[in-house]
């Protein structure tokens, strides 16, 4: 059984490393996302735990219920009203996850998320997390090797998709899965990434706009893209002021900037 790009986790190594990462705690609610068959869910429910899985795929619905003897529910019920180790929803993670994360957060403070994120929706999802007033204790996702090397580069590697999540968690792999690991095998390898959200990390829509107009093309200078993308278009002379001012090259490329040297140009700039 395999829809929706998904490939299911079997090196139970792994999946033991995966729990460990997420520093259980009695008590906790887990939101899983993406359980599949419930190999790492199983590992889960072996702690004081409450795990919230939610699958869009409904066969492997109807398997985790058979499995695990639990009814459904939906989006908008609140799990702590259901069953108390598994609550098993039927939806499509990234639009449930805002409004249940918000159900969740007004009295449970050990929030911690977990899921094998298909390739397709990473970036989606890493982008709905930022978003969450109320983002869980721990992350940890299963994705592919080259977007975790992505999201936790630094200069001169830089990119959007860490600049972007760097803003809000601090992200490090802390362990690498190849195709073996997993059935059926994907034709790319994987790796764990564990990110911890940062205090006071809600940033105004203009920071993230910033970012996109920055990044638009990485081949470009910094001092190129910022003069010529859109609504962050502005003059040359008070451009090349600034990045005097905090001795940035103009003729360099986004790549080479640190997220302190971001966070400050934005500052500097905007505000």
């Amino acid at each position: 059984m395999q829809r929706l790009g998904q490939h299911f986790l079997k090196n139970k190594e792994i999946l033991e490393k995966i729990v460990d990462t997420l520093n259980v705690k009695s008590g906790d609610v887990i939101v899983e996302i993406g359980p599949g068959h419930g190999e790492l869910t199983k590992k889960l429910l072996e702690r004081p735990v409450t795990v919230v899985a939610i699958e869009k795929d409904l066969r492997l619905v109807d398997l985790l219920t058979k499995n695990f003897k639990v009814q459904i529910s939906n989006s908008k019920s609140n799990p702590k009203s259901q069953l108390p180790k598994l609550n098993v929803i039927n939806a499509d993670a990234l639009k449930a996850l805002p409004s249940l994360t918000e159900n969740l957060s007004f009295d449970i403070c050990h929030l911690k998320l977990v899921g094998n994120i298909p390739y397709y929706i990473t970036g989606h999802l890493l982008r709905i997390l930022s978003e969450l007033e109320h983002k869980p204790e721990i992350i940890t996702l299963l994705v592919q090797k080259e977007v975790a090397e992505r999201v936790v580069a630094r200069p001169p590697k830089t990119n959007l998709l860490a600049a972007v999540t760097q803003s809000w968690s601090d992200p490090k792999i802390i362990a690498h899965a190849g195709r073996k690991d997993f059935s059926p095998p994907p034709k790319v390898d994987s790796a764990v990434i564990v990110l911890r959200p940062l205090p006071n990390t809600l940033y105004p829509k203009p920071y993230f706009e910033f970012l996109h107009a920055l990044f638009k093309q990485p081949r470009k200078t910094i001092a190129n893209n910022l003069m010529t993308n859109g609504e962050f278009r502005m003059t040359k002379d008070k451009l090349m002021q600034q990045l005097r001012e905090m001795s940035i090259d103009p003729g360099a490329r986004p790549q080479n900037l640190s997220l302190a040297e971001i966070q400050n140009l934005f500052a500097a700039l905007y505000n």
